[in-house]
């Protein structure tokens, strides 16, 4: 065989492995839905009702999404490059978001809520983990995982406010919790399709189970520690997958 002849027989080859490698490339897109028990959420002067039946409105809502995973139909785990998301409900785009991900069939979705501890320490960071959007706290604390802010006649801090601010990155209260929820049909990710899975986060579920939580003794939380921990568990059990679709 000539060498000419044999260098682009070679270059023909490897532009097709090239093309295979980005068709096993593709995208999945995750969405995120907030109610407070089955009504809709909307920031401002709805009041709603927690478990303990008292009456609250809500002004704001946040919390991070990280270290996103996906598991295979044999129940094996893809790791997905890192990751951070902060999702606000005053802030509809970020309640949307797309993940690459390579082609395949998966049958569930895991992911962080909150920030893991390397992030917590990096010092200064950029884009949805910069300092500036008001989740973080400050150099020793960290970051805020989660927040919900607004008010309730039951609350006895000045002006009836509510603030949970939730965070702690550190030995028995890190309230980093872990998700992973089956999907109600398996999600084909291809260079073709981008499939989107539809979350719901009820509100109500930080003041429920196992900790229950009465504004009328407990209205703010401002530092990691026992109390920021147990709205955490709480909050463990507020997401659920309402819809995939593939678009």
């Amino acid at each position: 065989m000539k060498p000419c002849y044999f260098l682009f027989t070679l270059l023909i080859f490897c532009t097709a492995c090239k093309k295979d490698l980005i068709r096993k490339d593709g995208n999945f897109r995750l969405r995120f839905e907030h109610t407070v028990g089955t009504v809709p959420l909307a920031l401002g002067a709805t009041v709603y009702q927690n478990p303990s039946a008292e009456a609250y409105t809500v002004s704001a809502f946040k919390y991070y999404i990280s270290n996103i995973y996906l598991v295979k139909m044999d129940n094996s785990i893809l790791r997905l490059p890192a990751s951070y998301h902060l999702v606000d409900e005053s802030k509809p785009d970020s309640k949307t978001f797309l993940v690459p991900a390579p082609q395949g069939e998966y049958r569930a979705i895991g992911f962080k809520l909150g920030v893991d501890s390397i992030r917590n320490v990096s010092g200064a960071q950029t884009d949805a983990l910069d300092p500036a959007l008001g989740m973080f706290w400050s150099w020793n604390s960290g970051y805020i995982m989660a927040k919900m802010e607004g008010a309730s006649p039951l609350s006895t801090a000045p002006n009836n406010i509510l603030n949970f601010h939730i965070g702690g990155f550190k030995g028995q209260y890190n309230a980093v919790q872990d998700f992973r929820l089956q999907t109600p049909i398996s999600i084909n990710v291809a260079p073709d399709r981008a499939p989107e899975v539809t979350f719901s986060a009820d509100l109500n579920a930080w003041f429920r189970q196992p900790n229950p939580v009465s504004f009328a003794t407990s209205a703010t939380i401002h530092t990691p520690g026992e109390a920021a921990f147990k709205i955490s568990e709480n909050y463990k059990n507020m997401f659920r997958i309402t819809n995939v679709t593939d678009l």
